[in-house]
C-alpha cells in the first residue's frame, strides 16, 4: 500500500513539474513573440529612417504636410517601377491607393486586376510615412512562394516510338477547380498574401482555412526555433490582397520565381 502511495505521489509530482515547465515555456515564448513587432519596427527605422541634416521649423512644417508626403510616396513608387522596368522581366505593381494590381514588363501593362479588399499590418498602416516612402523606393524581391496551385502544371510522359503510339496529352488545369491562394515572402521581410475573393466550390472555405493553418504552423515552427536559441523571432508584416480568382491565377503563374514587386501605399 505504501509503495502504491509513493508511486502515485511520484507521478503527481512529475505531472506538476511538467505543467510548471510548460507554463514557464509558454510565458517565455509569448514574451519573445511579443517583442518581434518592436524589433522589426526598429530594424525598419534603422534601414529606412529619414536622416535630417537640418532640423528647423520649415522642415518640420513640410514633413507634416499631407500633400508633400503623398508626392514623396508617388515619387518613390515611380522610382521603384523604373528600377523594375530596366530588368526586362515581368514584375508586379500594387497600387493600394487606386485598388489596382498590374503585371508589367518594361513599363507596359500586361494584365490589370481590381483589388476588392486589402489589409495591412499596423507597422505598415500606422508606420512613419517617411520610412514607408523610403522602403517602397526600391522593389521588393520575392524569395519564396507558397500556394494552393502549381506554378507550372506539368506532366512527364514517355516519348512514343512512332506516330501510331502518339496520343495527345489532355492535361486538366486543376486551378479551375482548386481555390487560388498564395503567399510571396520578400527580402524586406514583408509578406504579400493574395487570395481569391470568390468561394465557388463548397470546399473553398475549408481549403483556405487549411492553407492558412499550414502557414501559421510554419511560422510557429520558425518562431520556436528562434526562441529555443534565445533569439527574438522575426516578425513579418503583411499586405493581404483579395482579387478575382482568374486574376490571381494569372498573376501567380506569370510572376517569375524570384520576381519583383513595386508597391504604392
Amino acid at each position: 500500500m505504501k509503495k502504491e502511495l509513493r508511486d502515485k505521489s511520484r507521478v503527481i509530482r512529475n505531472i506538476v513539474i511538467l505543467a510548471i515547465f510548460l507554463l514557464a515555456f509558454i510565458i517565455y515564448y509569448t514574451i519573445m513573440a511579443m517583442l518581434g513587432p518592436g524589433k522589426k519596427r526598429e530594424a525598419l527605422n534603422a534601414e529606412y529612417g529619414l536622416v535630417q541634416e537640418q532640423q528647423n521649423d520649415m522642415n518640420s512644417f513640410i514633413r507634416e504636410d499631407s500633400v508633400y508626403i503623398s508626392l514623396l510616396k508617388q515619387k518613390s513608387f515611380l522610382q521603384s517601377r523604373m528600377t523594375m522596368a530596366e530588368t526586362d522581366s515581368i514584375y508586379l505593381t500594387v497600387n493600394l491607393s487606386d485598388s489596382i494590381i498590374n503585371l508589367e514588363i518594361n513599363g507596359v501593362s500586361l494584365h490589370t486586376a481590381r483589388i476588392s479588399k486589402f489589409g495591412l499590418s499596423k507597422i505598415i498602416s500606422e508606420g512613419n510615412e517617411f520610412i514607408l516612402a523610403s522602403m517602397i523606393a526600391q522593389p521588393f524581391n520575392i524569395l519564396k512562394n507558397y500556394s494552393t496551385i502549381k506554378k507550372e502544371p506539368l506532366m512527364i510522359r514517355m516519348a512514343p516510338r512512332d506516330t501510331s503510339e502518339y496520343q495527345p496529352d489532355v492535361i486538366p488545369d486543376t486551378a479551375d477547380t482548386e481555390p487560388v491562394f498564395f503567399i510571396m515572402e520578400t527580402n524586406k521581410g514583408i509578406r504579400f498574401i493574395i487570395y481569391q475573393e470568390e468561394k465557388i466550390n463548397p470546399g473553398d472555405g475549408i481549403r483556405l482555412f487549411m492553407f492558412d493553418l499550414l502557414h501559421r504552423i510554419r511560422n510557429i515552427l520558425q518562431e520556436m526555433k528562434s526562441v529555443m536559441l534565445f533569439r527574438v523571432p522575426e516578425y513579418h508584416p503583411y499586405i493581404k490582397i483579395r482579387i478575382n480568382r482568374g486574376d490571381a491565377k494569372i498573376i501567380f503563374r506569370a510572376m517569375p520565381e524570384n520576381g519583383q514587386i513595386g508597391v504604392f501605399i
